[in-house]
């Protein structure tokens, strides 16, 4: 599994991309919110460096119990972090902690999780953009009101941020995907594969997805094939990104000319909402 470092050079990469791709297309205001995005990103980057980071553990290659395991004894907001970077999707509490058992070492419960988003709200109004990134919650598309079920990082662009009609389906797709991806890299790097936790986890997804599942010659489910998972997964996402990705970019324009920085990251007041409605009138 990627570290820190390694998601936040590759969220530098794809946000560079994607401001040349703004910038070509002469969308200005495109490419003056993913400069912003850019400079936070960076300004992750470099705390990470200074602060001397250490490498996430490698996979299932030691007992569980190992006491000196790296990574285990990570805040527990950074567990959550390296959990969304995995999955690359909003997700809720349980599924996090889940993919924290099934690939990372180290306790993460629902409960911290509770007490981590008020905190982490409280933090950044007190002092804004003095961390790296920040857990906050996903925003409903149609009044922008946070989706406090769902947790992001804030160094995701709003469209990734944002949730829409098709987006609960599209970001369980795309986490069947990375969740098989990384059940394949377990089983590579690996002695024992991929762990109990990581193949139960892929299960709950593939059963939830047509075709994911092999059959054998009496019709009845056979071994799970993350391969499969994907194609499956990849083939249903097909038919709903771009329906999804332009209400979820729709969803973003608004965001940025009717929300302040920080509501961009933790969502409009509810006293808000009236103001919103006519704003998408």
């Amino acid at each position: 599994m990627s570290d820190p470092l390694d998601a936040l050079e590759k969220s530098i990469g794809t946000l560079r991309r994607a401001i040349r791709d703004a910038a070509a297309a002469g969308d200005t205001e495109r490419a003056g919110e993913l400069r912003m995005q850019l400079r936070r990103a960076e300004r992750a980057w470099d705390a990470l460096v200074d602060a001397g980071e250490p490498a996430a553990a490698p996979t299932r290659q030691a007992p569980q119990a190992a006491p000196a395991a790296r990574g285990s004894q990570l805040p527990a907001r950074e567990h959550v972090h390296r959990a969304l970077m995995l999955l690359g999707v909003p997700a809720a509490p349980k599924l996090i902690v889940d993919v924290h058992e099934a690939f990372y070492p180290g306790e993460l419960s629902t409960s911290k999780l509770s007490s981590l988003r008020r905190d982490e709200e409280r933090s950044y109004r007190s002092s804004p953009g003095a961390r790296p990134y920040y857990l906050c919650p996903a925003l409903a598309h149609d009044l922008l009101t946070p989706v406090r079920a769902l947790i992001t990082i804030s160094t995701w662009t709003l469209e990734q941020r944002v949730i829409g009609p098709l987006s609960p389906r599209v970001d369980f797709l795309s986490g069947a995907i990375r969740i098989a991806k990384a059940v394949l890299t377990s089983a590579e790097s690996a002695a024992d594969g991929a762990s109990p936790e990581a193949l139960r986890l892929l299960w709950r997804f593939a059963v939830n997805i047509p075709d994911a599942m092999p059959k054998n010659a009496s019709g009845h489910e056979g071994a799970l094939d993350a391969q499969q998972v994907i194609g499956a997964a990849q083939a249903e996402l097909d038919v709903h990104t771009e329906t999804d990705r332009a209400n979820r970019a729709a969803a973003a324009r608004r965001a940025r000319k009717s929300l302040s920085d920080d509501e961009q990251l933790f969502g409009a007041p509810l006293r808000g909402v009236t103001h919103l409605r006519s704003a998408r009138a």
